[in-house]
C-alpha cells in the first residue's frame, strides 16, 4: 500500500515537473521563433554564392558556377591586396575594441562608488543614452562640430589658434583612433550595465567584514569588487573574441568618405560595398559566408579553451 502511494506521488510530481517544463518552453518559444527567423532562415541566401546572380533575374535563370566566386577572392593580386587591407582594418578595430574592453569595468566600479544616488543616476543616464542614438544622428552631430566649416574649427579660428580649418572628418589620419573614440563614447555606459548588475549581486557581508578589518574604499574595490567581476569579464571577453570579425557596419558606413575609405573599410562594410555599390551580390555572399564560418570556428575554439582553463562552457 505504501509503495503504491509513493509511486502515485512520484508520478504526480513527474507530471507537475513536465507541465512546468512545457510552460517554460512555451514562454520562450516566441523568442526561439524570432531567433530562427532572423538568424537561421536567412542562411538560405548562401546559395547565391554558388550562382552568377544578376539582378533582377530569378535565381533559376542564373548560371550555376560552383566555387567560382571563392576562387575569385584569390585570383588576382589587386583583389588579394584589397582584401588584406580590409582584414588589417578589421583586425585593428577588433583588437582595439578588446584592448579597451576593460573601460566599462573600471567605469562600473567607480560609478558604484558614487554615494550620491541622484548624481549617480544622472551620470549613468547621460552615459547610457548615447547607445540609443543612431549612428546617423551621431554623424550629424560630428559633422556639425568637426567638419571643415564646423563649430570646432570656427571657434579655433576666431580665437586665433589656427589659421585654416583642421581636416578632422575628411582625413585619413588616425582613422582607427577616431573610430575607437566614437564607439567608446557611444557604448561605455551601456557596456557598464552588466558589470553594475554583477556588483549588485556581491554579498554585502564581504564589504562589512573587510571594513571591520580596516580596509579602505580602494582596497574594497581591489580585493572584493574587481575579483567578483572577473568571471563576467572573461565570458564577455570570450564572446568578443568569437565575434572578432564582426565589427558591424553602421558606424563605418556613415563615417566613410573618399578620404578615409582605405582604412575605415572593415569586413562588414566591404561586403556591403561589393554587394550594393559594386553590384556583385554573389561575391559579397561568398565573403560573408567565409566570415561566418571563421566566426563559428573562433567561437568553438574559445569555448574549448574555456572548458580547459576554467572548466566552464559558454555554449
Amino acid at each position: 500500500m505504501q509503495k503504491d502511494v509513493a509511486r502515485t506521488g512520484k508520478v504526480k510530481k513527474q507530471k507537475k515537473t513536465d507541465k512546468q517544463g512545457l510552460l517554460m518552453f512555451l514562454s520562450i518559444s516566441p523568442f526561439l521563433i524570432l531567433c530562427f527567423l532572423f538568424s537561421y532562415y536567412p542562411l538560405q541566401g548562401w546559395i547565391y554564392a554558388f550562382y552568377d546572380y544578376r539582378s533582377p533575374l530569378k535565381l533559376s535563370q542564373c548560371e550555376f558556377v560552383g566555387l567560382k566566386w571563392f576562387r575569385t577572392l584569390f585570383a588576382n593580386k589587386a583583389q588579394v591586396s584589397q582584401l588584406l587591407q580590409v582584414m588589417e582594418n578589421t583586425f585593428a578595430m577588433s583588437l582595439l575594441g578588446i584592448a579597451t574592453s576593460v573601460l566599462p569595468v573600471g567605469f562600473a566600479v567607480f560609478l558604484n562608488e558614487i554615494k550620491n544616488k541622484k548624481f549617480k543616476n544622472i551620470v549613468q543616464t547621460l552615459t547610457t543614452l548615447p547607445n540609443f542614438i543612431s549612428w546617423v544622428l551621431v554623424y550629424s552631430v560630428a559633422f556639425s562640430l568637426f567638419s571643415y566649416t564646423g563649430m570646432f574649427n570656427t571657434v579655433l579660428q576666431h580665437l586665433g589658434l589656427i589659421s585654416e580649418p583642421l581636416k578632422i572628418l575628411d582625413s585619413d589620419a588616425h582613422t582607427y583612433l577616431k573610430m575607437l573614440l566614437w564607439s567608446t563614447w557611444k557604448g561605455l555606459g551601456w557596456g557598464a550595465i552588466m558589470y553594475l548588475a554583477a556588483i549588485a549581486g556581491i554579498d554585502q557581508e564581504l564589504y562589512e567584514a573587510a571594513r571591520v578589518d580596516g580596509a579602505n574604499r580602494f582596497q574594497l574595490m581591489r580585493h572584493i569588487t574587481m575579483p567578483a567581476l572577473i568571471p563576467t569579464y572573461i565570458v564577455l571577453l570570450m564572446l568578443s573574441v568569437a565575434n572578432f570579425l564582426n565589427n558591424s557596419m553602421d558606424q563605418y558606413y556613415v563615417f566613410q568618405n573618399s578620404f578615409n575609405r582605405e582604412h575605415i573599410q572593415v569586413l562588414d562594410l566591404y561586403v556591403y560595398n561589393i554587394g550594393m555599390t559594386g553590384n556583385s551580390i554573389s561575391l559579397a555572399t561568398a565573403i560573408s559566408m567565409l566570415k561566418s564560418i571563421v566566426s563559428v570556428t573562433l567561437l568553438v575554439l574559445v569555448n574549448f579553451i574555456s572548458k580547459k582553463t576554467r572548466g566552464e562552457s559558454i555554449i
